[in-house]
């Protein structure tokens, strides 16, 4: 099958969840022979195609936003006639949108419509933009399937915007995330390569944790994941890396003693199984789409409630205490294996048939 997937931004722009979701699809897709070519935005004034990997990326001019988004409107509109134009100009089978505002270009190419929402929405976040819920309306009304990644995500798209979607949760490439046990550090490392910019990946609440977590195991060290730029902050014990890069981020998962993602909001948390599938067990916030990813074993990790920062350094330490335990690293990569690349790939092609009714 032909798919064109659509995304507002691409790496190297940006490197976040939908990226990294929208290249592991598309790897599954090419595994299996299929012709997926993702379209994006970017900040040229030209459209230019690559091959990046086997996959055909065609990035689409973005033009200037920023009085856009000083006035309030939904983000990623200017690129969007771009964007039809270059499905016109194709000849996909299939359109899998992972934004709202990319799903508009995707309905008016005439061709089926898959729209997967990478968050959670809730009323607080869709009123925060104007056009957001126009947008968001349209883009379910248009689209032939409606995907969440988790079934906390298909509850509050439910609630909040009137359609229970299925659920197909992202992938994890299980190929490349393997455990390396000689890799693993010689003092208790924890690792989170979440967006420290983003302030509901609560990157703060966990740097105050570790503080506490290093009165009781004083050779601990935290990685974060370094923004472009300065480090947000500096700290005993801290250490930031450029964790943008696949090999970068496989290396610190099977170096770390535990992974951690403090957030709230969270839509799945692909991190956390990245970690899993590298024998890691892990630490995350009971709320949202987390407790999904653990699946209620507290043999693979551990889950902490509230905003204190003690509540957070207790579960790091229980499950540095899970690291040493020698069935630890199976049971976590069995786990992971739940939500196999290949697997994500598989649910995806069904529902590719099914809107084109094959």
């Amino acid at each position: 099958m032909r798919v064109a997937l659509l995304s507002p931004v691409y790496w190297p722009e940006v490197r976040r969840g939908t990226e990294r979701f929208a290249r592991e699809l598309a790897d599954g897709l090419l595994a299996r022979g299929h012709a997926p070519r993702l379209i994006s935005g970017h900040a040229g004034l030209r459209s230019r195609t690559t091959v990046e990997d086997g996959l055909t990326v065609v990035r689409v001019p973005r033009l200037p936003e920023g009085r856009l988004e000083r006035r309030g409107y939904e983000s990623h509109l200017t690129h969007l006639p771009f964007v039809y134009a270059a499905l016109r100009a194709g000849d996909d089978e299939v359109v899998h949108a992972l934004h709202a505002t990319s799903a508009l270009a995707g309905a008016r190419a005439g061709r089926p419509l898959v729209f997967s929402g990478m968050g959670v929405p809730h009323h607080a976040t869709i009123a925060t933009r104007r056009w957001r819920p126009e947008i968001l309306t349209r883009a379910i009304q248009a689209a032939d399937a409606v995907v969440a990644l988790s079934e906390t995500a298909a509850l509050a798209f439910e609630r909040w915007l009137g359609v229970r979607p299925r659920v197909i949760a992202p992938g994890v490439d299980v190929r490349a995330f393997t455990p390396e046990p000689a890799a693993r550090a010689d003092m208790p490392t924890i690792l989170c390569a979440a967006d420290s910019s983003e302030p509901r990946k609560r990157v703060t609440l966990l740097a105050q944790a570790f503080a506490l977590v290093r009165r009781e195991r004083p050779a601990a060290r935290l990685v974060l994941s370094r923004p472009r730029g300065a480090p947000p902050f500096a700290a005993e014990g801290v250490e930031w890396r450029d964790l943008d890069d696949r090999a970068a981020l496989v290396a610190a998962c099977r170096e770390a003693h535990v992974a951690v993602l403090p957030s709230v909001a969270e839509a799945f948390g692909l991190v956390l199984v990245e970690a899993l599938a590298c024998g890691t067990p892990v630490v995350g916030s009971d709320r949202d789409a987390i407790p999904e990813v653990l699946g209620g074993d507290e043999r693979i990790g551990r889950l902490f409630g509230g905003d204190e920062p003690a509540a957070l350094a207790r579960a790091l330490l229980e499950a540095l205490e899970l690291a040493g335990d020698p069935g630890t690293p199976a049971r976590c990569r069995e786990r992971a294996e739940r939500f196999s690349t290949d697997r994500t790939a598989e649910a995806y092609i069904a529902l590719y048939k099914e809107v084109l009714g094959r």
